[in-house]
């Protein structure tokens, strides 16, 4: 079996708009929840969103052409792959084969935005006025295969699509790709872009979202006060690639791609299960995978939703996992609560949130956490970023139809 390494990194966030202002924001605590600012319905009473701010598609190589045929999703996409590619210095064609280099690029709904949109218009004004783009605008594969054509990408393509976990198990899918010799290297995370009425008026409808309109304390994962998820959007893209590639051509290297869990509850299409019993199996099986030791230090990117139901029950998944002792000893936060949930994109982003915790040895924290829930009794590491040099980190993320995904990254030494 082959190692795998990360060898770049490319976001879009309500934080910022690349890996530097990401990181920044997150060290210092900054909340990227913030009064909606999209045109949206007086009548819904959602008033918060980590939305994405000062976007510029320009920036990143992508022309107007482009801008005008697909989705915002898309785009994000595309910005994130560029800023991954660059950073990696991967060049296709020269340092892999077309036909050895994939992409696996989700989205949890694809162009719901585009969507929105094209239905408001076909009945206002008649179905000759829907858009001919309209179907490969909407369609949750398109990221990817946006990507694929830019970068020439013949390989595997892989868009998943399992709700919030889609980041992490496309991340974790090119992982096995390459340590199977499938591939040499992946283009891979998520991107989402679903901040509209249609799918703010669903999410509000099935009570998942929060209808706290102070940003500050609309995101709270953990604490007794949580009432619901704030809806986030915006892109991670990884660059995966095997020892061989990577030290080939001397790559700088983040992190190790070590382990990954895949399972389902098989138990309800929204809720999780109380227990948290088979997203304790995915968050096992990443760390059996990974080799992790008790005696080693790691680092848990929670899925921490700000849900009653999934921060109680990712806690006792958490428990079953690694054991109670265990358990208490390892550091763990959920970023949501600066970035709000940005769904398909949440699990790639904070799989580079992992990565950047090995890289400089600080961890981010939870922040707005005031009151301790006795059902959420770890250590969420409240509101202050923490210096601590980890052996491994995991990724935990949790979708609707039950979809657990854990991926595992190690230090190189």
């Amino acid at each position: 079996m082959n190692k795998v390494y990360i060898t770049g990194l490319g976001c879009v966030t309500p934080l910022g708009n690349n890996i530097e202002s990401l990181w920044e924001g997150l060290m210092a605590g900054r909340c990227g929840i913030a009064p909606i600012a999209a045109p949206h319905s007086d009548t819904l009473p959602i008033h918060v969103a980590g939305e994405v701010k000062d976007f510029k598609p320009e920036e990143y190589d992508i022309d107007k052409g482009t801008v005008r045929r697909n989705d915002m999703y898309t785009l994000f996409a595309l910005a994130a792959a560029h800023q991954a590619m660059t950073d990696a210095g991967l060049q296709v064609g020269t340092d892999v084969d077309p036909l050895r280099i994939g992409c696996a690029v989700g989205s949890g709904i694809g162009g719901i935005k585009t969507f929105n949109a094209e239905h408001t218009k076909m009945i206002e004004e008649g179905t000759r006025r829907v858009s001919p783009h309209f179907i490969p605008m909407m369609i949750a594969n398109i990221g990817s295969a946006n990507v694929a054509i830019k970068y020439n990408c013949q390989g595997p393509n892989l868009p998943v699509v399992t709700a919030c976990a889609t980041g992490t198990h496309a991340v974790g899918e090119a992982y096995r790709l390459i340590r199977e010799g499938r591939a040499d290297a992946m283009i891979c995370g998520g991107a989402e872009s679903a901040i509209c009425d249609i799918a703010l008026a669903g999410f509000n409808n099935m009570k998942a979202l929060t209808q706290n309109p102070d940003p500050l304390s609309a995101s709270v994962p953990f604490d007794a006060r949580r009432k619901g998820f704030v809806m986030g959007e915006g892109a991670g893209i990884l660059i995966l690639e095997s020892e061989e590639c990577a030290r080939k051509r001397g790559a700088k290297i983040y992190a190790e791609v070590s382990g990954y869990g895949n399972t389902c509850d098989a138990y309800h299409y929204t809720a999780p299960h109380p227990e948290g019993r088979n997203a304790a199996e995915a968050i096992r099986l990443a760390a059996e995978e990974a080799c992790f030791q008790p005696t080693e230090k790691m680092y848990i990117n929670a899925h921490g939703t700000s849900t009653p139901l999934n921060d109680a029950s990712e806690t006792m998944a958490i428990k079953k996992a690694l054991g109670e002792e265990v358990a208490r000893k390892v550091e763990i936060s959920s970023t949501k609560s600066m970035l709000g949930h940005m769904l398909g994109a949440a699990g790639a982003v904070e799989l580079i949130i992992c990565a950047l915790a090995i890289k400089h040895g600080m961890l981010p924290p939870t922040i707005g956490y005031q009151e301790p829930d006795p059902a959420c009794d770890l250590d969420y590491i409240p509101n202050t970023a923490r210096k601590s040099q980890v052996d491994i980190t995991l990724s935990n993320s949790f979708g609707f139809g039950g979809q657990n995904a854990c991926v595992a990254l190690r230090r190189v030494k």
